[in-house]
């Protein structure tokens, strides 16, 4: 598989010979979803809680008599088929919604994430990245004169502090080491850079 390489003036400048297992990969829908699904579910804290019957504020007497009334017997307001009762089932703040995605499989998802990426061109590589300064304003220019404004997802094989510094004042710009790259954020840009170092990076853990 070959990528598309350019230079800082956003021409292409080369041709890199990538993986086919990593970016020439049918594309899934269902595995892509299910480990897009399980990354956001590992990602939820669960920080509410509900009480159920026993916690609700409540009184003890039987709101009316077993017999003869016509209504429903009924032994307390606490109950949970009432309005101010208790849940049957309530949230608890120990609640765990990981769900489990084994490595081939998550590795085989990225792989049909980043083979699509490729077929829509949405994908592109730089021999390396770096700003002389932590300044926005630098960075800004550079990613303006390769044609990458907007919606963009940068990674590069190690983050050095002026990249860091310079990128993180862009609203729509997000810079990640290759090791931290995830599902979600692949997906959710419109362009992905990738230094060419990030794709063996790719390479090594996934390929």
């Amino acid at each position: 598989m070959e990528l598309k390489v350019i230079n800082e003036q956003g021409q292409e400048a080369a041709k890199l010979q990538a993986s086919d297992v990593l970016f020439g990969r049918d594309y899934n829908e269902a595995l892509v979803h299910q480990i897009v699904v399980a990354y956001q579910a590992n990602a939820r804290s669960a920080d509410s809680k509900q009480k159920d019957r026993s916690e609700v504020r409540h009184t003890t007497t039987k709101p009316w008599r077993q017999k003869g009334t016509g209504r429903a017997r009924s032994g307390s307001n606490g109950s949970p088929l009432w309005r101010g009762g208790g849940r049957i089932f309530p949230n608890s703040p120990d609640q765990n919604y990981g769900q489990k995605v084994n490595k081939k499989m998550f590795r085989a998802g990225m792989a049909a994430i980043l083979s699509e990426l490729a077929r829509q061109d949405r994908l592109v590589v730089i021999d390396d990245l770096a700003v002389e300064a932590p300044k926005t304003k630098l960075f800004a220019q550079k990613l303006k004169g390769m044609g990458l404004e907007g919606n963009l997802l940068v990674v590069t094989d190690e983050l050095n502090e002026n990249l860091y510094l310079s990128s993180r004042n862009l609203p729509n710009v997000l810079v990640l080491e290759a090791q931290e790259a995830d599902p979600v954020s692949l997906i959710r840009f419109a362009k992905v850079l990738v230094t060419k170092n990030a794709v063996a990076k790719f390479e090594e853990m996934w390929g």
